[in-house]
């Protein structure tokens, strides 16, 4: 048997021992020396031949850096997420530092799973069948597949405005938002049987983690079989896939129609002009860059090529001109690193009082006094009263 695979009838507990393991970068023989046990001992624990005493467990608990309770979910652990991406790493120098957050979406994954059994509820999202694009030239493919998608979701030819919501809740991919290496865009994985998983880089603003998103939703719709690592630049001319996944993204955000008849409002209401804060102000309707939409309308012929590299050589600062046009966001709060079925799952297990508040701790990764500030945040809501003021419903009591 190959070390990422797990055989089925192996017990939970073993299974789990095995990925722990596997996810701390040790072999056997590492581990049996680090245990002060022989290899064929920690071989039979592994298989489940023989039993894991409490003192073993604890041993191994803390040698592998996972708490006891986790290894003891009944239920064996998703599909091992580092083997799905190990041969991607192995063609890609860039992402060195990449396996020790890879195992930490495993573990997230395996939480999710965890929260999904402990509710009885089944993971969010109605999968659309994988899309067969081999027989179109990229371009083309992209925008129709983009068009295709925006007409399944519902979100007609318009800025998405809940773009993570609607992808995690309609889509059913489980967005992770965590600080990835800066040259690092995003990850997506697919595994069994939580399904697709997307990892965005925190570091990068909220924009790119947009593109971000839309571009591994490309890989999640016509190649989820496949572990992706997106990176910021190409050194060489990036793969097909890659060109087809960024035309995606960029149909997908700023589809050609709706955009082609906001640009021309907007270049109307501006005396036929097109300025450099008409596209500061169109970028921000769509929530992509400057750079991003800029480059859209170069593609759909709307403004001459190569504006975007005037812009950029006479130092264009696309941050400033929104401050001053009143159009900044707010960049500065962080996004929610988790997703929103995940939080809720969570919340609501607290709530009915299945988990303790140090678990709900654990499970939001974070310490008591944050998961006390994320459970409020998720159970209270802000309201109006009979005479007009402002008020906070306890939605958790109020459900009872």
């Amino acid at each position: 048997m190959r070390d990422d695979e797990l055989a089925s009838d192996v017990s939970p507990l073993g299974s789990r021992l095995r990925a722990a393991r596997e996810a701390r970068g040790l072999t056997q023989a590492q581990a049996a020396v680090e245990l002060n046990v022989s290899r064929p001992l920690l071989i039979a624990m592994e298989k489940g031949s023989r039993e894991v005493r409490p003192a073993e467990l604890v041993s191994l608990a803390r040698l592998y850096g996972r708490p006891v309770s986790q290894l003891l979910r009944p239920t064996a652990p998703p599909v091992a997420i580092g083997a799905r991406f190990r041969a991607v790493l192995a063609s890609t120098p860039e992402t060195e530092d990449l396996p020790q957050l890879i195992a930490r979406l495993e573990e997230l994954a395996d939480n999710y799973l965890d929260l999904l059994r402990r509710a009885g509820a089944e993971p969010t999202g109605q999968y659309p069948p994988v899309r067969r694009i081999d027989h179109l030239e990229p371009s083309q493919a992209a925008e129709d597949l983009a068009t295709e998608e925006r007409n399944r979701l519902g979100v007609g030819d318009g800025p998405i405005q809940r773009l993570r919501e609607i992808l995690e809740v309609e889509a059913g991919l489980r967005i992770f938002v965590e600080p990835l290496p800066s040259k690092v865009a995003g990850l997506f994985v697919y595994v069994e049987p939580l399904g697709g998983c997307v990892a965005l880089n925190a570091r990068h603003p909220s924009e790119r983690r947009r593109w971000t998103l839309a571009h591994e939703y490309a890989h999640f719709l016509v190649s989820r079989e496949r572990a992706e690592v997106t990176l910021l630049a190409q050194r060489r001319q990036p793969q097909e896939t890659e060109r087809f996944a960024d035309a995606f993204a960029a149909n997908f955000l700023m589809p050609r129609a709706g955009l082609l008849r906001r640009f021309n409002e907007l270049k109307r209401s501006r005396g036929g002009q097109v300025t450099a804060a008409a596209l500061v102000q169109l970028a921000h309707a769509y929530q992509v860059s400057v750079q991003a939409l800029t480059l859209r309308l170069e593609d759909l012929r709307l403004v001459r090529p190569g504006t975007w590299d005037r812009l950029r050589d006479n130092n264009f600062q696309p941050r400033a001109a929104a401050q001053l046009l009143g159009l900044e966001t707010d960049e500065e709060q962080a996004a929610d690193s988790l997703p929103f079925h995940y939080r809720v799952l969570a919340t609501q297990l607290y709530a009915d009082g299945e988990i303790t508040e140090s678990q709900l701790a654990h499970y939001l990764s974070t310490d008591i006094v944050g998961a006390r500030r994320i459970y409020q945040r998720m159970t209270e809501t802000r309201d109006v009263s009979d005479d007009g003021a402002s008020q906070i419903v306890d939605l958790a009591e109020a459900l009872g």
